[in-house]
């Protein structure tokens, strides 16, 4: 089974990326995050006509998360992350599909830092961190994976000390994101490749793409039931070099 994860940027206004990509690379299921869109403008009947379920949550120009389904169908669990009611920002969609609860999630980017914005991603990491002990403690096989806004390591980084102040780096965010793995998640990537420069997003100014001046920000966490099942992982880098496409590039997974 191929797992992939992208975060769009627009849903509608890169839907022949998004569909490009889909029909070239085939993966059996799709986690997608910056949607921007309302719930009743997602291209759903696009999506179907590619050969995919879909479930979806909306929000009208900001977040927005997705999940697609290739072969099986999905069991819809919750769309909105645990502990805060009060919070409408549509950022944690979650599922079943074949056995596998998946979480799609877009976690806050908090810049400017500090600030308001900073302590909501901070508390949304607390919420988020809650709701994968509960995941593990029901001792199914699950997946996290989306953009998690945070580069866990340098190397993980283009010119590491010219981030030390934002909201991506900065030391609280780096330790809220180790202590959830320190769960017993499993970064998938950086265990198949623990040591190379990999990154999945590149911004659209100052020719980041070109120079690979890139970020490390979209993630897979894998529950212990795939420490043996996990046989690749990697990055569709190309995609961010076609026309109109994300300043984020499809990240996936193999099982």
């Amino acid at each position: 089974m191929k797992i992939a994860t992208y975060n769009v940027n627009g849903v509608n206004g890169r839907l022949p990326v998004l569909l490009r990509w889909l029909e070239e690379s085939k993966p059996d299921v799709v986690c997608l995050q910056e949607l921007k869109a309302p719930q009743e403008k997602f291209p759903e009947q696009a999506i179907k006509d590619a050969g995919y379920n879909c479930i979806w949550h909306g929000q009208k120009s900001w977040n927005g998360v997705a999940i697609l389904s290739r072969k099986h169908a999905i069991e819809e669990v919750c769309r909105a992350l645990p502990g805060d009611p009060e919070d409408l920002h549509s950022r944690y969609i979650e599922a079943k599909i074949d056995g596998i609860t998946i979480g799609c999630l877009y976690l806050p980017n908090g810049n400017p830092a500090p600030g308001p914005k900073l302590d909501y991603k901070m508390a949304w990491f607390k919420r988020l961190t809650a709701h994968a002990k509960d995941l593990l403690s029901r001792g199914e096989p699950t997946i996290l994976t989306g953009d998690y806004n945070v580069m866990p390591t340098e190397l993980d980084v283009y010119k590491p000390e010219k981030w030390v102040d934002d909201a991506l780096f900065r030391p609280e965010v780096r330790e809220a994101f180790h202590t959830l793995v320190a769960q017993g998640w499993t970064d998938a990537l950086r265990k198949l490749h623990p040591g190379e420069k990999i990154y999945t997003f590149w911004d659209y100014f100052r020719n980041a793409f070109g120079r690979d001046a890139g970020l490390r920000i979209d993630h897979f966490l894998l529950s212990s039931h795939f420490d043996k099942k996990l046989k690749s992982a990697g990055v569709d880098k190309y995609v961010r070099g076609w026309e109109k496409s994300s300043d984020h590039a499809p990240v996936w997974i193999e099982i």
